[in-house]
């Protein structure tokens, strides 16, 4: 399916552009058979006490959210290095971006499209990472949900790209890994394209997803 209208690319960050098991892939050999237990386990949690946290009304900045999952993560498999804590978090803030994420925001940058990253992450992981997997020159906007104090799929995160990037909601392509993002940010009432390494379903919730590719070098032809 072809997108019309589209002026922007909006992309999540974690998991979309950079991949959130990479630090434990790096210090596997120092977990072994519980590397890749942690990891999820980690990734899971992380994502749970932001939605959390928002519906309590206690924000705090994903730096801390990830420092909190990953203590849960580690304790739960019985791992108490503060000196592995310390690296994974380190690790964290200078993930690996996917290889098809740098061709795809050169290439729609080359076609006149605007691009951004609008992410959980603060402005510190934001900046730290984008630079790290050499992202930065191909963005236009790198918006953190610290602008309103609270997670997606929240609407008011949604609105902010719309207000920073200057354009309507429907001019917008969002693109993002996490099924759960993809149905907040069409229920906003962008066009999402729905990425989908895994091959895995979509959620059940509101929002009518307008397409899906299985890597991001798929997302040109879309909204060209």
């Amino acid at each position: 399916m072809k997108l019309d209208g589209i002026k922007a690319c909006v992309f999540d960050a974690y998991g979309t552009l950079f991949d959130v098991h990479a630090p434990v892939g790096r210090v596997a050999a120092k977990l072994g058979d519980k590397a890749d237990a942690v990891s999820r386990l980690w990734r899971d949690k992380q994502l749970q006490y932001t939605w959390l946290r928002s519906l309590m009304g206690a924000h705090a900045d994903f730096g801390i959210v990830t420092a909190d999952a990953l203590d849960y993560a580690l304790g739960a498999h019985g791992i108490a290095d503060a000196d592995l804590r310390a690296e994974l978090l380190e690790l964290y803030m200078r993930l690996d971006a996917y290889p098809d994420a740098r061709r795809c925001l050169a290439a729609l940058k080359g076609d006149g499209f605007k691009t951004a990253i609008l992410s959980n992450g603060s402005p510190e992981m934001l900046e730290a990472a984008t630079r790290s997997a050499g992202l930065a020159d191909h963005l236009d906007h790198v918006l953190s949900i610290e602008a309103v104090g609270i997670y997606k799929p929240d609407m008011r995160v949604y609105q902010l790209a719309v207000d920073e990037i200057g354009v309507n909601a429907r001019e917008v392509c969002f693109v993002s890994m996490n099924p759960w993002d993809a149905s907040g940010a069409a229920y906003f009432g962008f066009q999402v394209c729905r990425l989908n390494r895994l091959g895995v379903p979509g959620d059940n919730l509101p929002g009518e997803i307008a397409a899906e590719i299985k890597d991001l070098d798929g997302l040109a032809a879309i909204v060209g």
